[in-house]
């Protein structure tokens, strides 16, 4: 992949992104990605945008990857965010040891998603961990190779209890393959709904030191830019890039309606009331102000780690608020695009009702909901703020 040009990534995804409109019924019933388009996917690289040169890897420019998410979801949603975890999961390959990470994210047909949440359990065993647990918003995890899951590992001195003296607990993303890990069928949601996020659950699971990383206390062995990104910013990059290609969906479609619809008792059609377009330049300009807010700050930090430096604790509460600002600016797009659609987008050959639904559910992700601007804010007042989510 490390041939593949920018251009060709962007062109590739507007190209797939048309085949995703005429088949978002498909994958919403199906509630997963169907398997040829997990193939073409696969074949275009965007499930590894993030994995490593070193590795055969495109290591994209962020905001080459914040593009490429946002026209897949402008063509349907579910099946970007699926692009999206895998691609955000596939920058820990420069946390890993080359080997593992060759067979977890550059092997063919490899894909990896799972759950950063340390929701489960895991002690120290000869060469590795046992772990045990069961997460939640697993999304592709039907079409994935590798799952990760957060591990608390058990601290053997406190009988495997929490540290003591106020330590930092060890927290461990440990990789199981597909096949060992149960998938239990929890996915029926109001929207996303062809992500697949299921719970998934390991019990007794081994797992070798050479897969399991810890993200707090580690270092990622690669030295580029992009891997001086924190994951979690990272992932809440992703998820702004699926709601601003929501958004602009949104509100392409309702330019086509505004064209043709004259609602009852008027005489003008909606693109000719002086209040509608009113309304549609304001909602253009918070999903512009959004969207241009994003890929400034990622630039403007890009170009400071590219000169070598690590992300301070205000860089890093910056990122998250110009990813956390994008999505509420995106939703707010959307939710004016729903109310001057009228009864036409509550119909459910609509496309509007299912780009409001995805819309709402994207801003309940926990990188982004209303608790990030929180934990950004702390840092950026200078009170004491865990760097390790932010």
């Amino acid at each position: 992949m490390t041939d593949v040009s920018p251009e060709a990534l962007l062109k590739e995804a507007d190209r797939l992104a048309a085949e995703l409109r005429e088949r978002s019924a498909e994958i919403e019933r199906a509630r997963r990605l169907p398997a040829n388009l997990v193939r073409s996917f696969d074949a275009a690289g965007f499930f590894r945008l993030c994995v490593p040169r070193s590795l055969g890897g495109p290591e994209a420019h962020l905001s080459l990857l914040v593009q490429v998410i946002e026209r897949l979801a402008a063509g349907d949603a579910s099946a970007a965010w699926c692009a999206m975890i895998a691609a955000t999961t596939s920058s820990l390959a420069a946390w890993l040891a080359p080997e593992a990470a060759r067979e977890i994210f550059a092997a063919p047909g490899a894909i990896a998603g799972g759950v950063f949440a340390p929701s489960g359990r895991a002690r120290r065993v000869a060469g590795g961990f046992s772990a045990s647990g069961r997460w939640s918003f697993a999304s592709g995890c039907q079409h994935s190779t590798h799952l990760l899951g957060g591990c608390l590992v058990a601290d053997e001195g406190a009988g495997g209890t929490a540290p003591p003296g106020g330590r930092r607990p060890d927290i461990r993303l440990l990789f199981f393959p597909a096949d060992s890990v149960e998938i239990q069928d929890t996915w029926h949601v109001a929207g996303l709904c062809g992500t697949g996020s299921h719970h998934i659950a390991v019990r007794d699971l081994f797992v070798p030191d050479a897969h399991a990383v810890s993200i707090v206390s580690g270092t990622p062995r690669e030295p580029g830019a992009l891997y001086r990104f924190p994951v979690f910013g990272l992932l809440a990059i992703g998820v702004a890039s699926v709601s601003l290609g929501i958004a602009r969906r949104a509100l392409d479609e309702l330019h086509a309606l505004a064209a043709s619809k004259t609602p009852a008792l008027s005489q003008r059609r909606l693109a000719e009331r002086g209040a509608v377009q009113a309304q549609v330049a304001q909602a253009e300009g918070r999903l512009q102000g959004g969207r241009s807010g994003l890929l400034a700050t990622l630039d403007e930090v890009w170009q400071r780690a590219e000169a070598g430096g690590a992300m301070g604790l205000a860089e890093r509460a910056r990122v998250r608020v110009a990813a956390s600002h994008a999505v509420q600016a995106a939703t707010e797009a959307v939710d004016a695009v729903w109310a001057l659609a009228g009864g036409s987008a509550i119909y459910l050959d609509s496309p509007l009702q299912r780009l409001f639904r995805d819309a709402h559910v994207v801003t309940q992700h926990a990188s982004v909901s209303g608790g990030s601007f929180e934990l950004a804010g702390r840092a950026l007042l200078g009170v004491d703020a865990d760097a390790s989510i932010l």
